[in-house]
Parts: C-alpha cells; structure tokens; sequence
C-alpha cells in the first residue's frame, strides 16, 4: 500500500468556430480530399482574437472540476502545458490560478510541445506521491492556430484551438489494482530540434508566427519513439499491450495513430480518435480526446489506459493509468 495519484475528473473546452476543409480551400491551395487523405482531419475550431490560453483552459478546469464534484478550495496545484502562453512571464497557470478564484498552493507551466500534457502527467503524479501536493490541475490550453502560416498548407491544415482539464488527488494507502496513475515515461532528444519548431509569438496581434515542420521525419520518429515508449512503460508495469482496454494517443496525424497501432499490435478499435474534428491541438489532444471518451462511455473506472504523444524537441513519453 502507498500514497498515489488517482484521477477523479476530466473536462474539455474547444472554441464555437469550426473551420472545416473546405473553408481552407477558399483561402489555399488545397482541398478536403487532399487532407484527409494525409491526416485525416475533416475540421478544427479556432478561437477568437480575443480568447487567450488561459481562457481556454479555465473554461475546460471547471468543466474538470465539476466532474469531480469537487472546487478550487480543493487543489493545491496547478499545471499548465502550453505552447501559446498568455506572456512571456509570469506563467499562464498563474493567470488560471487567479481566474479560478485561488491564491493558494503551486501554480507553473510546462513547455514540451505536443508532449506537454505526457510530461506534465509525469510531474503532477510525482508532486501528488511525495506530498508536495494533495490535489492537482493538470491543463493543456493551446492557441495552435495563431502560429500558422496560413498559405502553408503543409502545416496550416493541421492544427486546432482548445483545452483539456483533469483532477488529481493523492489518495494513502492505494492497492497495486486500484485506480491510479501506474506509471509514467518520459524522454527527449534535442539533437532533432530542427525537425519540428514554431517561431514568433501567438498574440494575436502578432503577424511572424509559424511552424516549421519536416512532415516525413516527424512522422517517422514519431512511430519509432512513442512505440518504444509504449513497450518501456508496459514492461515496467509487468504488463502485456493485450491489458490495454483503451489507447489515447495524442491526436496529431491519423497516419501516426495507425502507424503507431500497428507496431505495438494493437486492435484499432481500443483506439480513441478525435483528431477528425479537433486536429492537432498540441498538448491539449490528450486531455480533449480522454474526456471525449469518458463522456459518451468509452471510458469507464478500471479501464487500463495508455496515452502518448511526441512533439518539438524532440519530446515523447507516455502514461499508464487505472482510471477511476
């Protein structure tokens, strides 16, 4: 018996705006076909000039919350993974702190890309087991689509606005089969930086913003590395991939989900998808697909779940949970 992380809610938020395929078309040289065929995304949401991060993942936080039944008194910890700050400084967690009506505990964020939500996972579940924390926040909030360059259909096609919410709490004396973050795997490779990188600024009044994207090596490193991930963090739990009752990989690229599935040896249908109408949403995917499963019933206590991402850096890992 020990001191563990359990989750005990999950919340989602993504913004009314829908841009569909065929709303690119009309301002690039694409088309539906064209896209879905290599990602299979059939639209994405985006978000209002107005709208910054911390809005997106206050909104989903509340939502997280609620499915908890629990409030703000209860967190001593919040966690942001953002790729699209408010500000340079100070973090956007704190901005989330404030908005939510806390002034209590830790608030920090974590920047790894589309990582962000794994390794965010990995910090938050390591605080909650030593006894920094006793309830946690874990947000992803991104605003991906103010980093594009919108006449780069090989990157502008890809990318999402929204935001994903769980709750955490440390729980005494939890058994080995109870719910409960099991375990967690993270690892980065910086000698590929030049791979997968955004420059500029997603204020919306920037104009210099995009991302720099080499399609064909992400994608094979992306299904070398989170598969290795995957394996390293079965191994460690003395599990097999046949345990898994439900895959939630970050929803980057259909042909990386499948790609990855395929590799470990995977049945598609343990395989949650919402990359079709979120697309990419960086390190809010993970969060956004989990609540989408947990809400219409995919998803229920007991389930073994395995989530995974890579991104910038590059970054990748994964987590294994009980789900509560």
């Amino acid at each position: 018996m020990a001191r563990k992380a359990q989750v005990r809610g999950i919340g989602g938020y993504v913004p009314d705006k829908v841009l569909s395929n065929a709303d690119l078309a009309e301002i690039m040289d694409t088309s539906d076909e064209w896209i879905v065929s290599r990602s299979g995304i059939h639209q994405r949401h985006q978000a209002e000039d107005s709208v910054m991060a911390s809005d997106l993942g206050v909104i989903a936080a509340q939502n997280a919350l609620a499915h908890a039944g629990m409030n703000i008194a209860d967190i001593d910890l919040i966690v942001v993974a953002t790729s699209t700050p408010d500000f340079a400084f100070p973090a956007t967690a704190s901005v989330v702190q404030h908005k939510l009506g806390s002034s209590h505990g830790a608030a920090f964020d974590v920047q790894a890309a589309c990582s962000g939500f794994v390794y965010g996972m990995s910090l938050v579940t390591a605080m909650l087991e030593t006894g920094q924390a006793n309830g946690a926040l874990l947000i992803g909030a991104e605003l991906m689509t103010r980093l594009l360059d919108w006449q780069d259909r090989s990157t502008a096609v890809l990318f999402g606005d929204g935001a994903g919410a769980i709750v955490l709490s440390a729980e005494e004396d939890v058994g080995a089969d109870a719910p409960h973050v099991i375990k967690n795997y993270i690892r980065s490779d910086g000698q590929f930086t030049d791979l997968l990188y955004a420059t500029g600024s997603a204020n919306a009044a920037a104009k210099d913003a995009k991302i720099h994207m080499q399609g064909r090596e992400v994608y094979r490193h992306a299904v070398t590395n989170i598969a290795e991930a995957v394996c390293t963090l079965l191994e460690m739990a003395e599990l097999e991939v046949s345990d898994i009752d439900w895959f939630v990989p970050h929803q980057a690229n259909k042909r990386i989900i499948d790609g990855v599935a395929r590799k470990i040896g995977l049945p598609a249908e343990k395989t949650i998808l919402t990359v079709d109408h979120h697309a990419n949403t960086s390190a809010a995917s993970i969060p956004l697909a989990l609540n989408e499963a947990v809400q219409n019933g995919q998803i229920n206590a007991g389930d073994l779940v395995m989530t995974e991402a890579m991104g910038g850096g590059l970054s990748w890992g994964a987590n294994l949970i009980r789900w509560s």
